[in-house]
């Protein structure tokens, strides 16, 4: 069974940092690329990252871009988020998700078909 468990949300100030993480189980991790999604209150899900199998190719949505670092580490099966220089708009539940490829950035949903309860970011001073 494909389990995705994120951790690492809270409450953060403007300006702030969070790391969060996705560990992973029931199936490869390692040959699979790695998305990040989130969905602030209200709205629709918005992709923001993904990352290759082997780490050699990033990718960012223009809001995060700079201030957000997406990495993993397949001896551990976990996927991981850095969120620096936080911002209001940056409230959202953020989720993983494993990610069939990397031909499309943004990858399209339905290459994304696997995605974990999410954790809760909330920044607000």
């Amino acid at each position: 069974e494909v389990r995705l468990v994120e951790s690492g949300g809270g409450f953060v100030q403007p300006g702030g940092s969070l790391r969060l993480s996705c560990a992973a189980s029931g199936f490869a991790f390692s040959i699979y690329a790695m998305s990040w999604v989130r969905q602030a209150p209200g709205k629709g899900l918005e992709w923001i990252s993904t990352i290759n199998s082997g780490s050699s190719n990033t990718f960012y949505a223009d809001s995060v871009k700079g201030r957000f670092t997406i990495s993993r580490d397949n001896a551990k099966n976990t996927l991981y988020l850095q969120l620096n220089s936080l911002k209001t708009e940056d409230t959202a539940t953020y989720y993983c998700a494993r990610t069939q490829s990397t031909v499309t950035i943004p990858p399209p949903d339905y290459n994304m078909d696997y995605r974990g309860n999410g954790t809760l970011v909330t920044i607000s001073s």
